[in-house]
């Protein structure tokens, strides 16, 4: 859950940065990421939190126990 709020907040953040100085904006690599993202309206801005948020859910679903067995082999 941490990193999915991590990756939400960071989206978050990263449109305000894209806001407030948009020669410097990321928004082309969200359309890049975010499926059906367009930019920028307050629909779209929720599904990229929530979007954000599952990516953030299946990083840590998918590595969590890739870790976990990794950590199981070196400590034999």
């Amino acid at each position: 859950m941490s990193l999915g709020l991590f990756l939400a907040i960071t989206f978050a953040v990263c449109v305000i940065f894209d806001l407030v100085i948009p020669g410097q904006a990321m928004y082309r690599t969200w359309l890049a990421l975010i499926p059906w993202f367009e930019w920028l309206s307050w629909p779209d801005f929720f599904w990229g939190l929530g979007v954000s948020f599952v990516y953030g859910w299946y990083v840590a679903l998918v590595f969590a126990p890739l870790y976990n067995l990794c950590a199981g082999w070196g400590s034999r």
